[in-house]
């Protein structure tokens, strides 16, 4: 006897194979070296195990699947309650409709801010030349500054702009969510007029070294602070440890 798939069928498998059938202990498998069947010892208890993890296995499958789209359908709902019009939407037109929901509110948003002062979540320091003079001023400079709203900052920066000597025209501050921005136009002082455009631009530059200097050199500050913090609890740890190592063993 000879199976189509290449190997020969060796007769003296066949009481194996009767016995490997009936046996709850013993089964049969091929032997990818030799080409032949050969006869493998299994424990019992194995097979129950094996069948009950596999089982148990399905059943958490199948619950994590139930509680996924429930989920999935909890979260569908509360789109179809936002946005009106979506009751009887399926899935990817809701999905497209909230989409362009959102691209609308975010363009309303940018219309309804322009010309307002709104803190991002970005530090930068911006610092460019006004078209013209502010006051009669032959260079005016509009100088910004996004970070942290932290009182520090502020007064460290006008000092370092009184440092200049310069004359601040308009100052304006705005803060929203522990963020703020600070604008303000300055010019040189009236002894000081500048009229060509090279000056305003070493100017600019001399501002924004400044400004870029202040919000470098607090943030520095804040991490050293921090470590310091940090290094101190770490310190006082060990000696509260011996502490109580000590008062144990005296009482004991």
């Amino acid at each position: 006897m000879e199976f189509s798939s290449g190997f020969s069928w060796n007769p003296a498998f066949q009481e194996i194979i009767r016995r490997g059938s009936s046996s709850s202990t013993s089964s049969l498998v091929l032997d990818g070296e030799t080409g032949e069947l050969v006869k493998a010892m299994v424990r019992p208890c194995q097979k129950g195990v094996k069948a009950e993890k596999a089982l148990e296995a399905l059943r958490n499958h199948s619950e994590a699947e139930r509680r996924r789209r429930e989920r999935i359908n909890g979260h569908l709902t509360t789109l179809r309650n936002l946005i009106p019009g979506t009751n009887k939407m399926e899935k990817a037109s809701l999905l497209a409709e909230v989409v362009n929901h959102l691209k609308e509110l975010r363009r309303n948003a940018t219309e309804a801010t322009t010309g307002v002062l709104i803190p991002t979540d970005i530090d930068e320091v911006k610092v460019e030349q006004q078209e013209d003079g502010s006051g009669g001023a032959s260079c005016a400079i509009r100088a910004s500054l996004c970070c942290d709203h932290k009182h520090e900052i502020l007064a460290d920066l006008r000092q370092a702009l009184d440092a200049l000597h310069l004359e601040t025209v308009r100052a304006e501050i705005a803060t929203f969510g522990g963020r703020m921005i600070y604008v303000s136009i300055i010019t040189c002082c009236k002894e000081k007029k500048m009229e060509d455009t090279e000056g305003c631009r070493l100017l600019a530059s001399s501002i924004r070294h400044t400004m870029r200097s202040v919000l470098d050199k607090f943030y520095a500050s804040e991490e050293i602070s921090s470590r310091n913090t940090i290094s101190n609890k770490r310190r006082r740890l060990p000696f509260f440890e011996s502490s109580n190592s000590s008062s144990i063993g005296d009482f004991w």
